[in-house]
């Protein structure tokens, strides 16, 4: 079984370019079904965040490629990310 606290530990990562987006900070859960619908994601800003607030990105299950022992593969559109 995978615990969120597990999953807060392994970074998320796009399988087409290998490029680092962030670490889970938070899940959307749907409540009737009792299922994950979204990963939400502190993205890894350039510039340093104002007043400690971090860019946060909603990533839905669907896009998960597997999860791995240290990291999560995504496969997404980018546009998304942005």
């Amino acid at each position: 079984m995978v615990t969120l606290t597990n999953m807060q530990l392994k970074e998320i990562i796009l399988v087409e370019s290998g490029e680092k987006i962030g670490m889970i900070v938070d899940l959307e859960i749907d409540h009737s079904k009792g299922k994950i619908t979204h990963l939400i994601v502190g993205a890894k800003n350039k510039v340093i965040p104002l007043f400690g607030k971090q860019e946060e990105i909603t990533i839905p299950w669907a896009d998960i490629v597997t999860v791995g022992s240290d990291v999560i593969l995504i496969r997404s559109d980018k546009r998304k990310l942005i």
